[in-house]
């Protein structure tokens, strides 16, 4: 059965006290992720915090265990750990954040997951992004008319240029000749 955080165990989550594993997991909404006390990842926003007795009722509710301080017992699958990064990315993609923002908002070691998404999804998870970014800029291209630059900002590439390079790098033709191409085909969807 899940409750509202005390003021002890927000202590507890805050100095990373092992004393307190095995007495409760807390759950995180924004990041439907659960932890040890001693979890070394970032302290969270207590508003977004949930108290689990145990891993199972945390698994029930809807979370899933941190990689970090393995909370449900043994490691998160790498294939649902990818994934968790995967969802992450595809959320963020306009987002500017490093592998280490990555790694912490999936609950791991940068290095490892860097290593593991590139084994199972074939790029490493930079390469992931721009391919996320590219797809949302064909869309946009083809459904509005936004110029290069409007487009270019809303995928998250402050910098036209750039994005013009990337693009050219990818498709093998200027977003402008893609539109030449592509234009008047639906309305973009839009982040």
């Amino acid at each position: 059965m899940s409750s509202k955080i005390t003021a002890e165990q927000r202590k507890a989550i805050m100095e990373n006290d092992k004393t307190y594993d095995g007495q409760f997991l807390y759950a995180v909404k924004t990041t439907k992720i659960f932890c040890r006390p001693s979890c070394k990842s970032r302290v969270p926003n207590f508003d977004n915090v949930t108290i689990f007795r145990t891993a199972e009722e945390a698994l029930q509710a809807g979370y899933r265990p941190c990689k970090r301080c393995k909370s449900g017992g043994s490691s998160l699958p790498d294939e649902e750990w990818v994934m968790q990064a995967e969802a992450y990315i595809k959320e963020n993609y306009a987002m500017s954040f490093t592998l280490s923002d990555l790694a912490e908002a999936c609950h791991g070691s940068p290095y490892h997951l860097h290593r593991v998404f590139k084994r199972l999804k074939g790029v490493s998870p930079l390469v992931y992004q721009q391919k996320i970014r590219m797809e949302k800029a064909k869309v946009c291209l083809i459904e509005t008319d936004l110029s290069v630059k409007e487009i270019a900002g809303l995928v998250g590439i402050s910098n036209p240029a750039r994005f013009i390079t990337l693009f050219k790098e990818k498709n093998n033709q200027t977003p402008g000749q893609y539109r030449k191409e592509y234009a008047g085909r639906g309305v973009c969807n839009e982040k």
